[in-house]
């Protein structure tokens, strides 16, 4: 019996593809060619070669177009990614096309990454580092590049899942005061003394740092917007490891300009890989090319998570672990 033909949009991690070439016909794009950024490109191929399922990534375009576009023979849509915005899962649904994606297994590298950005803005090791490779240190000063301290800090956490879990108990080694925003509280023993806030003005005139962690869609839309920034004590910090879209950038830029947020730290853009410009004149902002996820460890464990979901589908027969939607 012949096997199941997958199409792999991106170049994955050498022991996934290598997993991948064992139990399927898979087409790779070991080379990483950029067929995947163009969505009727990547339903062309999958049609050409009979593909039954499509393990694709974060930012790849499956929208609806790409969706309706996509051969019969399609079962399933697998994503490199905790994230599905790139995906019209709705219209997924509606042509009997499961969709899954990769939960858990990147929680805590994300959290490391939101945290190593509240150091740099914190810190101002960004400025720093770029001082050193410019040759422009002179040697220490008392008053060079004085940041403020993490301890003791009031952190507000945008979205309380387990990104934003992990992040707060590595906050806790810190000694810094936990606070976070959610649909709605979590219980008990997932708080860990942390003080919820059902509003979202209260929240931000509480907090010293803001570390947004909620899920993209219109409904967050450029959530951190003129209004919600001027909430925020004057000299605060903005962390982003969550969606670009929710970020306002004009507004963003506006208030690390003006001083009214000491710096920020962002790992995600609206419409990346574009950033947008105003940020890159800043000495207080620390831009990090999307790298939350971007451990050896946790990548291997995505990969096997999203092979796990098509085996489910094409294998066996069953229902994918991590099907959404």
């Amino acid at each position: 019996m012949p096997k199941p033909i997958l199409l792999l949009t991106r170049r994955l991690p050498e022991a996934i593809e290598a997993r991948a070439a064992r139990d399927y016909d898979a087409r790779l794009n070991s080379a990483d060619a950029p067929w995947y950024r163009d969505g009727a490109e990547i339903a062309r191929r999958a049609a050409e070669v009979g593909a039954a399922g499509i393990l694709c990534a974060a930012g790849d375009p499956m929208g609806a177009a790409t969706i309706a576009a996509l051969p019969d023979s399609v079962k399933i849509v697998a994503t490199f990614s905790v994230g599905t915005d790139h995906i019209d899962v709705a219209s997924a649904k509606a042509r009997g096309i499961t969709v899954a994606n990769t939960p858990e297994v990147l929680s805590f590298a994300t959290a490391e990454t939101a945290f190593t950005l509240m150091l740099m803005a914190a810190r101002r090791a960004g400025e720093g580092e770029r001082m050193v490779r410019a040759g422009k240190w002179d040697g220490w000063a008392p008053t060079q590049l004085m940041g403020v301290t993490l301890e003791g800090k009031r952190l507000g956490i945008a979205g309380f899942g387990r990104i934003g879990r992990e992040l707060a108990a590595m906050a806790r080694g810190f000694r810094m005061e936990i606070h976070y925003r959610d649909l709605r509280r979590a219980p008990p023993e997932l708080e860990q003394g942390a003080t919820f806030h059902d509003d979202d003005r209260d929240f931000l005139s509480s907090i010293d740092v803001l570390s947004m962690h909620m899920p993209g869609g219109e409904a967050t839309r450029k959530w951190l917007n003129p209004e919600r920034l001027s909430w925020m004590p004057k000299g605060a910090l903005v962390i982003n490891t969550g969606r670009g879209g929710s970020v306002d950038d004009a507004a963003l830029v506006a208030a690390l300009t003006s001083g009214h947020i000491r710096a920020a730290g962002l790992d995600v853009y609206d419409g990346e890989p574009k950033v947008f410009p105003g940020y890159l004149g800043l000495e207080n902002v620390a831009l990090l090319p999307h790298l939350g996820s971007a451990t050896i460890e946790t990548r291997d464990a995505m990969g096997r998570r999203a092979l796990d979901n098509v085996d489910a589908v094409l294998l066996h027969g069953s229902a994918a672990p991590d099907g959404v939607g």
